[in-house]
């Protein structure tokens, strides 16, 4: 499913269950002591995803472990993202000579709580949310919206380090299944302060991506 909305340029793994096989690797044990069951299994299958798609790059097998703020430390020259919910687990990496940052989210396809849509959306975008809502109600545009708020956190954080707001990023979500992440703080690290990505709905899900290409400087330009 996910593969839809990837360029080839990365390689991509999901699950709609736990394998059976699925075990973590060397300091992945250890990492995930104290977690109740189901976030364990999470974890688990997150990094089995992981594991698979870093193969398809030519990368062995490899303990992923998880960074300050819980996101996954890829191993050198490497990027990607991760995420998991009820039902769906999913990976994605790239080479960090092709591809400067991955952000993936994955929600249930279910409407947010209205306290909740008040907490992550600026006042531009829940206008534009009533307009699609009214337009095409089979889809849950506030949890999209909060998807793709998550996925461009994903992308943000391995490039700037810092932590991003949902009322520093403004979406607008675009015909083709496509949006549009315009952020609202200094970002010398994201080439034109913004991020581009895909959306669908599909299999009682919703899934957002975020691929940012990395920008090559030309032999000639080069001084």
């Amino acid at each position: 499913m996910i593969e839809k909305l990837l360029p080839p340029s990365v390689a991509a793994v999901e699950s709609f269950i736990d394998p059976p096989t699925a075990q973590l690797l060397g300091a992945e044990v250890a990492a995930a002591e104290g977690f109740a069951s189901g976030r364990r299994q999470e974890f688990v299958t997150a990094r089995w995803c992981a594991r698979r798609a870093l193969a398809e790059l030519g990368i062995p097998p490899t303990p992923i472990l998880r960074g300050e703020r819980g996101e996954p430390r890829w191993p050198d020259g490497i990027v990607g993202s991760l995420t998991h919910c009820a039902g769906y687990r999913a990976a994605v990496v790239g080479r960090a000579d092709e591809v400067l940052s991955i952000g993936i989210d994955a929600e249930p396809h279910l409407p947010l709580p209205a306290r909740v849509v008040s907490t992550i959306a600026l006042p531009s975008e829940v206008e534009r949310l009533a307009g699609l809502r009214a337009e095409f109600p089979e889809v849950c545009w506030d949890r999209l919206l909060f998807t793709m708020k998550e996925s461009v956190y994903k992308a943000w954080f391995p490039l700037a380090g810092s932590w991003l707001g949902f009322d520093q990023a403004d979406i607008t979500i675009e015909s083709g299944n496509t949006f549009h992440a315009k952020l609202l703080v200094p970002a010398p690290e994201v080439p034109g302060g913004e991020f581009t990505g895909s959306w669908l709905v599909a299999e009682g899900l919703i899934v957002a991506t975020i691929v940012k290409p990395r920008v090559r400087t030309p032999a000639h330009a080069v001084r």
